[in-house]
């Protein structure tokens, strides 16, 4: 397996991640591991695109990023970006963020989205949770997707798994009245999970089982479906 090497297109996050109330977020033990190494196509398309796709490391300005003041949604964990360009296609009335720390993924989304003419779809390069709460205020995000985020199978990794109270209030806090979170799995040890943390957080209401019909069949959901995992969906909005 590759090492990762230094990437000179992240942009360094000034502060350690913290509550909003000051304290060390339990969410700074990583949910990812960053282990790839950048082709020369990856990084031409990097210099190029990131700096027309890229979302900055300050307030969130939906007019600065979109043109307008739309609906924002936040994918996290984008991979090569079929979901988040799909919906941004489905969507032209949205902005969408694809938050994603794997460069060859970044590279790939903005390749699509340039070759469809996506306006309306922007990355975040690097970790989703210190944008969350370095960049996001509250009420500011229409949705939040996470589809297919790594499971963590064995339990000492457990606490690596991005659903976790702490991340639920997170979001639940950036949502807007009547947004919603997005979950999806193929790992039945991580849909129970997932369960296990929506039943014990006390502001969350959960419909299970509807699949977003605009979502593509792609990536780890085609792989999982072929070996004959079950795909579990989960609908996360906050309790009125």
């Amino acid at each position: 397996m590759s090492t990762s090497e230094p990437d000179p297109h992240k942009q360094p996050m000034n502060d350690t991640p913290l509550t909003d109330d000051g304290r060390r977020h339990r969410a700074t033990v990583r949910t990812f591991t960053p282990r790839w190494r950048n082709s020369p196509r990856v990084d031409e398309l990097m210099e190029r695109l990131l700096p027309r796709y890229g979302v900055p490391t300050t307030p969130l300005d939906p007019t600065e990023l979109f043109g307008a003041n739309v609906p924002v949604v936040l994918e996290i964990g984008s991979g090569y970006g079929e979901s988040a360009i799909a919906y941004a296609r489905e969507h032209p009335e949205h902005g969408i963020i694809a938050a994603e720390v794997h460069v060859p993924g970044v590279a790939t989304l903005m390749a699509k989205a340039q070759d469809q003419g996506l306006d309306n779809l922007r990355t975040h390069r690097g970790d989703a949770i210190e944008y969350l709460l370095q960049c996001v205020g509250p009420d500011q995000l229409e949705a939040v997707h996470l589809f297919f985020p790594d499971p963590w199978p064995k339990v000492k990794h457990a606490k690596r798994r991005f659903v976790q109270q702490d991340t639920l209030d997170m979001i639940l806090e950036r949502l807007r009245p009547g947004g919603h979170l997005l979950i999806a799995t193929d790992h039945a040890a991580y849909a129970g999970h997932v369960r296990s943390q929506l039943a014990q957080h006390p502001r969350v209401a959960v419909v299970e089982g509807e699949r977003p019909a605009w979502r593509p069949s792609a990536g780890f959901e085609d792989k999982g479906k072929a070996v004959g995992r079950e795909i579990h969906e989960f609908r996360v909005t906050e309790q009125s």
